[in-house]
């Protein structure tokens, strides 16, 4: 039983009344004595909240935000959106301070809610303002489930990415940058989940996390996760920039490079998801064995005459790097997230 969770009976009062008893101390921290007025809200058909007065539930605040445009604004609009968004906002108005919104500035915001905005849409367009409602339900996408497509979005882009590189493919290297976009929208949905979560405890119970704590865990472990798809992006804009195929041993080492980074980004996950704080040291300690893998994509490019072309093998040695380290860095978030899990079982 959770810490600041209380059994109390419920008693039988006059003719009709049902009464339970106030903790005494929760009374007196908030100051208050009898005769004072407590509110009730019914959440669902199993939960009810009680508020000390003035006190300002999530559901009494303003669930929808409007905000002005300058004439030059663009891209400062879809940034106001994305925090709005973040915030948990269920309507978000976007208006001119003057004038009309001119067709770059509509452009920006459909675009916006298309691509980066899970579960919203625009329900209100013209020159004189957009409205966009979010209406994904809280509890339809568990945060645990948004990460896992993230993740397999991110490895995805990452073995297409080696793949175009393999096939001279530069169609295929278009797609990973274009899927990035996928990524993105699954991290802003985790975001403003976890924002709720933190200002709600209810919500934190209802989404599976134990403390608020967690939440700042989950929200590294997203940044993570995008900086992997953003990796696999440069690695596609490399193909695309400079249209030259890599030498057939070069590639075979870099295919194996990436299978390798990413599957210690698994271990970090697979870590993650069953709160294993022994699976988040081993797979650090795996990770270190990145270097070797480096190492044999270096000799094989020995070879290579071209400055330019050795410099571009290094870029994408780098890159592919760098996912091991994000795994590394996820498996250090579940070792500071289940130390203390660590801690009860050894004593």
């Amino acid at each position: 039983m959770d810490e600041k969770e209380e059994t109390r009976k419920i008693q039988f009062t006059g003719k009709s009344s049902y009464i339970v008893s106030l903790p005494k101390q929760w009374v007196m921290d908030l100051g208050l004595k009898q005769g004072d007025q407590i509110r009730m809200v019914r959440k669902d058909s199993s939960t009810l909240e009680i508020y000390p007065p003035k006190f300002e539930t999530r559901s009494q605040k303003k669930e929808d935000a409007t905000i002005e445009i300058e004439n030059e604004e663009t891209f400062a609009i879809v940034r106001k959106l994305i925090s709005l968004y973040f915030l948990g906002y269920k309507t978000i108005n976007i208006k001119p301070k003057s004038g009309r919104l001119n067709p770059n500035q509509r452009n920006a915001v459909k675009e916006a809610v298309k691509r980066m905005l899970m579960g919203s849409e625009i329900i209100s367009d013209s020159s004189s303002g957009i409205t966009i409602q979010v209406l994904v339900n809280l509890l339809e996408l568990s945060v645990d489930g948004a990460i896992k497509r993230m993740i397999h979005l991110a490895k995805s882009m990452s073995n297409d990415a080696i793949l175009a590189m393999s096939e001279n493919n530069l169609e295929l290297a278009h797609e990973v940058i274009n899927t990035d976009d996928e990524v993105d929208r699954f991290g802003f949905y985790i975001i403003r989940q976890l924002k709720i979560a933190i200002q709600n405890e209810h919500m934190l119970k209802e989404m599976g996390f134990k403390n608020a704590r967690d939440c700042l865990g989950y929200r590294l472990v997203v940044k993570n996760i995008e900086r992997t798809g953003d990796h696999a992006v440069l690695i596609a804009n490399d193909i695309i920039e400079f249209k030259k195929p890599v030498k057939k041993d070069i590639v075979e080492k870099i295919q194996d490079m990436n299978e390798f980074a990413l599957s210690v980004l698994d271990d970090s996950c697979l870590a993650l998801f069953k709160e294993d704080y022994v699976q988040a040291e081993k797979t650090i300690e795996k990770t270190s064995e990145i270097v070797k893998y480096e190492k044999k994509v270096r000799d094989a490019s020995k070879s290579l005459k071209d400055d330019e072309e050795i410099y571009r093998i290094r870029r994408m040695t780098e890159n592919i790097r760098r996912i091991s380290e994000y795994a590394s860095d996820i498996a250090e978030i579940v070792l500071n997230m289940n130390i203390e899990k660590s801690l009860k079982k050894t004593t």
